[in-house]
């Protein structure tokens, strides 16, 4: 079967980067994907033998059933860009002012639309069902992935698979770690309200900027002190805002950040300590507070069995060497909704290349993926449908 499947990679490989370089073309951002999810249907259409639904107005998802019971495994891609102004000169570079496929995502639609005609041609040799789910928003809290989960998508799925491309591990390289592989996100708002006057009279007044940059400096002291040095936390003011003239003491700042942690329990922490540090220092000021913190995507985890399957699968096809291991990152993916549903394994594909000058990050206005790493995110993709299955 081997031979059978490298013989169809070699034959849609072609279509795959063509399919690429369309979405990269034309980007859409989260939420409003509907060109995107048009083409990805009718190119679905065109391979005949699957159940196609529109779950949402800009998602897809395709099934696909084999002539043996087995297992559902789903594969999921997201389709949506950024609102990035693309800076490459390409010929296929983006089409849509201030937005950009600075991600990836064209990269995974084009893969799991490789790897859907390929196991429709594999359909009497497939066990169970591969469910192809075509992802909306998951650059947008509150994310697609959450809305298809509530829309019944991932009933029944016994597994499902994720792949993300990255720009800053080298083509060629996989890595396939097993538990918390992103982080939960969070983000928090908090309003300083002192009492304004004249710069000249700083005695007669409440100063809100004093009040704030007291609380940016004590929540550094979360993560330096008040948390294990083992757990894993990230605490980061980004926006501190207030004032509008040289003379005049302001009435309110307001002070925006993030929050990056691993498990349940450092985050509830993260969450209690920001709010009391904001009471106590504000307190102590006579100022008053306002705090909203806003749970963001989960960790996405990676269940250890489905994991170590497809780590002996990946082995068996990309060999040993390939296969690599990492930390996990502090970034975010709404992925999580489906992981806390169902056994999942969500894996980090190589599509850097210094060789060709694609050393960009992801959200980076120069971002690039070596379009060598596309087949071979195919090529996962449909084994992991076979061998799984």
């Amino acid at each position: 079967m081997s031979d059978q499947i490298n013989a169809l990679l070699e034959a849609v490989e072609a279509d795959v980067i063509r399919w690429r370089r369309y979405f990269h073309q034309y980007p859409e951002l989260s939420f409003q994907e509907r060109k995107t999810a048009q083409y990805v249907y009718e190119t679905l259409q065109s391979f005949g033998h699957l159940e196609i639904s529109r779950p949402t107005e800009t998602s897809v998802v395709a099934r696909l059933i084999g002539r043996q019971p087995g297992k559902v495994l789903a594969l999921r891609a997201d389709m949506d860009a950024l609102p990035i102004a693309e800076e490459n000169p390409f010929p296929f570079a983006s089409q849509n002012p201030g937005v950009m496929h600075a991600c990836g995502h064209d990269g995974h639609t084009a893969m799991l639309l490789g790897a859907a005609k390929i196991l429709v041609q594999l359909k009497d040799r497939l066990k169970g069902e591969v469910r192809f789910i075509f992802q909306h928003a998951e650059e947008q809290h509150p994310g697609g992935a959450q809305e298809l989960v509530k829309a019944g998508v991932i009933e029944g799925v016994d597994e499902i698979i994720g792949i993300h491309l990255q720009s800053l591990i080298p083509v060629g390289k996989i890595v396939i770690s097993t538990g918390p592989v992103t982080a939960n996100s969070d983000r928090f708002d908090i309003t300083i309200q002192g009492k304004g006057g004249h710069a000249s009279q700083p005695h007669e007044t409440i100063d809100p900027i004093v009040v704030g940059s007291q609380v940016v400096t004590n929540l550094q002291q979360i993560v330096s002190r008040g948390c294990d040095p083992f757990a894993q936390l990230v605490v980061s003011v980004t926006q501190f805002h207030g004032g509008s003239a040289y003379n005049v003491i302001p009435d309110t700042v307001t002070l925006k950040g993030s929050v990056r942690s691993l498990s349940a329990e450092v985050r509830e922490h993260a969450r209690q300590s920001i709010e009391q540090i904001v009471q106590g220092v504000a307190a102590a000021h006579r100022a008053t507070y306002t705090f909203d913190y806003r749970m963001g995507y989960s960790s996405v985890v990676n269940h250890p069995e489905v994991t170590e399957k497809l780590r002996q699968i990946a082995g068996e096809v990309f060999g040993q060497s390939a296969l690599h291991t990492m930390p996990p990152s502090m970034g975010g993916e709404d992925f999580s909704a489906f992981s806390q549903k169902v056994p999942a394994c969500y894996v980090w594909l190589g599509a850097g290349n210094q060789a060709k000058g694609i050393v960009y990050p992801h959200h980076h206005p120069r971002f690039n993926i070596d379009e060598d790493s596309l087949i071979m995110g195919v090529k996962l993709f449909v084994h992991a449908a076979v061998g799984l299955s």
